[in-house]
């Protein structure tokens, strides 16, 4: 009796917080949702409330959309690359004694905690600034011309912002995988011979693959939705639109509630169905 009193207790102090998160969920979801369905522009004083699928096939079948999903695909696997990868080798890095240990991991981990506005702003005004970057004095330093990143190298700049934006993240992972992994097999390895990269390949790589399915679960949901590191830097302009900022161009931009509603919602759905399929991936990698 005690036991389900307790539940029951438990069950209606939570009751609260569920509801106030749930509303907060789904008000907002089942507005998209009636808005997507009618034709609504404030700025012409339209709005008919239903006008069945034409925001969706007036969404899916324009020009910008197969290029928006192409370019946020590229950003994504791009992003991942580098983070999983370079979160790897500082994991290793950071797993050796070294002096001033704790500080040089504080060091790391904390561009995580810098907003992406702020990230954005300070890549583009400090270092791709054509004018006075430090990337542009470099190239004067060595009798080179300015390279200007943002306009010529659009998507390679923005890849870039996010990726050490998010390195900390899959570093911090990656460092604790690491840690947990039994030094007498490495040790072992050692003295039968085996070399640096062979330990790495059979030994530490095997270990780290739980480790490295969750980072690229966690930050492919986040990364679907870039957004903030483009506007700030190149506005959508240069093929650097994802399908976020096309839904935000069509609401704002366009005055076009109805259909970036529609956009809204063709992206949460897709977003769901990459991350049904990563959950997937991850379920079976950490049952074997």
């Amino acid at each position: 009796m005690a036991t389900e009193h307790s539940r029951s207790s438990a069950r209606l102090m939570i009751a609260p917080a569920v509801f106030v998160l749930l509303v907060w969920m789904l008000v907002p979801l089942i507005m998209t949702l009636y808005f997507s369905f009618a034709d609504y522009r404030p700025l012409r004083a339209t709005f008919e409330t239903w006008i069945g699928f034409d925001n969706y096939a007036s969404f899916l079948t324009s020009s910008s959309f197969l290029s928006s999903i192409g370019t946020t695909l590229w950003m994504v696997g791009s992003i991942l690359m580098i983070t999983i990868v370079g979160g790897v080798l500082l994991a290793l890095l950071l797993d050796r004694p070294m002096f001033g240990q704790g500080i040089v991991r504080i060091l790391v981990i904390a561009p995580f905690f810098v907003m992406p506005t702020v990230s954005a702003l300070v890549w583009k005004n400090m270092f791709f600034n054509v004018d006075n970057g430090l990337f542009s004095y470099l190239f004067k330093f060595f009798g080179a011309q300015p390279f200007d990143f943002l306009s010529q190298l659009p998507l390679f700049s923005i890849v870039v912002i996010v990726a050490w934006q998010w390195l900390p993240f899959a570093t911090l992972i990656l460092l604790t995988a690491v840690q947990s992994l039994s030094s007498e097999q490495l040790e072992a390895a050692e003295m039968d011979g085996a070399p640096a990269l062979s330990r790495f390949w059979y030994i530490i790589l095997p270990h780290l693959s739980r480790a490295i399915t969750v980072v690229i679960l966690i930050q492919t949901i986040f990364l679907l939705s870039i957004f903030a590191e483009i506007f700030v830097t190149t506005n959508g302009a240069f093929g650097t639109r994802t399908l976020t900022y096309l839904v935000y161009q069509r609401v704002l931009e366009s005055q076009n509630i109805g259909l970036g509603s529609a956009g809204g919602i063709i992206a949460v759905i897709l977003a769901n169905i990459v991350a049904i399929f990563l959950m997937r991936i991850v379920g079976k990698n950490l049952d074997n």
